[in-house]
């Protein structure tokens, strides 16, 4: 099946940005080398100081040409034996953030699965998991054991707890006013704070004062990671995982946080105003893995509000473009597939959640899901 962009120009940006709404762990194969060792390694190998200093600039361009540069020496060097040299190209990942170029951020996931280092990255690429392609409500309560209102951005204020809390305010506010408390200026001008947030800065501010809070933090977290591990084992280059609210609207990212991945496949086609089926459902996958992520551990999902708008914007740009019901059927069908998909790499997705909850970067949380995926490797 190829579906057709009725508008490919208007995709020329997009490099698959994904927004969302929103316990110790070993690190001892995956944390960084220690300084004694780095600094009594550079001085026998001076050359890597070149290294070093790329990583930190945020240079990847430089940092994989040293990568390539070196590799047939440390084939048959001491370094090899020592193992010192290769898991230090572990540190290119970080570079990949400030990189512009999307193909060079996929040569580098290229050369480390060439060298043996992600064994796991697009192990299911090719997986299209048996099965019906019209999913109806029923059909995704008998996969996943969840009603399909349980896999749908909540609204706030009309969902869930925060409904709760909706009622509670408007309750107590009356009581006050009720009380002789007059609170309508002060409640007018949050109210026009909160608005002028939402428009000129994307909820920045709301965004990062819920942040602070541990359970909201945390959801944030598992759907970031959902993400991040479905486009890993797609076979989709990350680029980066934003978290902080401030660096994510700096970045264009209109959510809390934000996970960025590349597919070549998709972006050549969308040029060429074409999109394959195959590809289409990967991308589908991936942008609904952090609502299905969020419903595996928490029973529903709350954020994804973004990730359902562009899908939708997608759908749209088609030619002709995708009816409700299709489009309606392929959500389905895709948060059905990420579902599963997490649910038989729970381990992996633990992981990762527990990676970016203490702060550690692409690399680590990256090698931290490779050890969860071979553990006896």
């Amino acid at each position: 099946m190829t579906l057709h962009l009725c508008s490919p120009h208007h995709t020329s940006s997009l490099h698959l940005l994904l927004v969302s709404s929103p316990s110790s762990f070993p690190y001892s194969q995956a944390s960084p080398i220690p300084v004694r060792i780095r600094a009594s390694f550079n001085s026998k190998y001076p050359a890597w100081h070149e290294y070093d200093d790329a990583v930190k600039q945020k240079d990847l361009a430089r940092a994989l040409q040293f990568l390539r540069n070196t590799q047939l020496d440390r084939d048959s060097s001491p370094a090899r034996l020592a193992g010192i040299g290769w898991d230090r190209d572990w540190d290119i990942l970080d570079t990949c953030l400030n990189a512009d170029d999307m193909k060079l951020v996929g040569n580098a996931y290229a050369f480390l699965k060439e060298k043996g280092l992600l064994p796991s990255f697009g192990k299911c690429r090719n997986i299209v998991l048996e099965g019906p392609r019209d999913v109806v409500p029923s059909a995704v309560k008998a996969s996943t054991g969840l009603d399909v209102s349980k896999l749908s951005p909540k609204k706030w204020g009309l969902t869930g707890s925060s409904s709760a809390v909706l009622v509670a305010f408007l309750a107590g506010t009356s009581f006050l006013i009720s009380q002789g408390i007059d609170i309508r200026t002060n409640l007018a001008a949050i109210l026009g704070l909160a608005f002028m947030d939402s428009v000129f800065l994307g909820g920045t501010c709301l965004a990062l004062i819920s942040s602070y809070w541990p359970p909201f933090r945390r959801r944030i977290l598992v759907h970031e990671a959902g993400h991040l591990l479905t486009a890993y084992l797609m076979g989709c280059p990350i680029r980066g995982v934003i978290l902080d609210p401030i660096v994510a609207m700096q970045m264009g990212i209109q959510g809390q946080a934000g996970t960025q991945f590349w597919d070549e496949k998709l972006e050549s086609e969308l040029a060429q105003g074409r999109l394959s089926g195959t590809a289409f459902d990967r991308y589908s996958m991936v942008l609904f893995a952090g609502i299905a992520a969020e419903a595996l551990i928490y029973g529903e999902a709350e954020g994804g509000e973004n990730d359902e708008n562009l899908f939708r914007s997608i759908c749209l740009l088609l030619e002709p473009p995708l009816s409700l019901t299709q489009m309606s059927n392929q959500a389905r069908w895709s948060v059905v597939q990420s579902y599963n998909l997490l649910k038989w790499h729970k381990n992996a997705h633990r992981a990762a959640v527990k990676a970016l909850e203490t702060g550690a970067s692409l690399s680590i949380v990256i090698r931290q899901i490779e050890e969860a995926l071979c553990p006896d490797e």
